[in-house]
């Protein structure tokens, strides 16, 4: 009786871990070219550079104006890809020092962010629909 029990257990023993074998897929691993590390970099730098941009009291003051918190912006800035990022970052660079242009830029950023919340990436605006 108690080798028939320890015969049934150890069948469903090698029987389960067998099955978790073949589910279970294994770790992939490759190699990670210096490009693909590069890379990595510039789009945290940018996305840095976007967020800090978001730190100025000036443009809080626009988004404050156009009914948008800094820290929901922040929050678009990381849900962006990595190249709508970079052409973010490329505006920044191109701004004049005076900011004469920064409404522009701000406009820009708010349609960005409409445009994601339309596409139901976020929900930042309350006057967007959701499904």
């Amino acid at each position: 009786m108690k080798q028939r029990l320890i015969r049934f257990i150890s069948s469903l023993l090698i029987t389960s871990m067998l099955s978790m074998s073949i589910w279970m897929p294994g770790a992939q691993a490759a190699m990670i070219t210096t490009e693909q590390v590069m890379n990595q970099q510039l789009a945290e730098q940018n996305r840095d550079k976007v967020r800090a941009f978001f730190d100025r009291e000036d443009v809080r003051n626009q988004l404050q104006a156009q009914g948008v918190s800094a820290d929901s912006a922040k929050a678009r800035v990381d849900a962006l890809t990595d190249n709508e990022v970079a052409s973010i970052a490329g505006q920044i660079d191109t701004l004049p020092a005076g900011g004469t242009d920064i409404l522009g830029f701000i406009l820009l950023v708010f349609i960005i962010l409409l445009f994601t919340d339309i596409l139901g990436l976020t929900h930042v605006f309350p006057f967007t629909r959701h499904r």
